[in-house]
């Protein structure tokens, strides 16, 4: 995949951040943070706005998260598939 570059200035601080997770081995580098953090931010204003059959998402996922507190789930037979 082709990307484009694009020049981006941040704080010392929050570079620091970064390159924290970055240590932690969250991320291979720089980059893949800013990447993610920015698609997890256009995601999250998404959400709400696409139609679909049955309401908006938002009350789809309102109803599932009801739905799924209701139900006992095993995290190591889901961690195990």
């Amino acid at each position: 995949m082709v990307m484009d570059t694009i020049q981006l200035r941040m704080s010392h601080g929050l570079i620091e951040m970064v390159d924290n997770l970055v240590d932690a081995g969250a991320y291979a580098n720089r980059s893949d943070v800013i990447r993610d953090a920015v698609r997890r931010f256009v995601w999250a204003k998404e959400v709400g706005t696409i139609k679909l059959k049955g309401g908006s998402s938002v009350s789809i996922i309102r109803k599932a998260r009801r739905e799924l507190s209701k139900q006992k789930i095993d995290l190591d037979e889901i961690n195990n598939l």
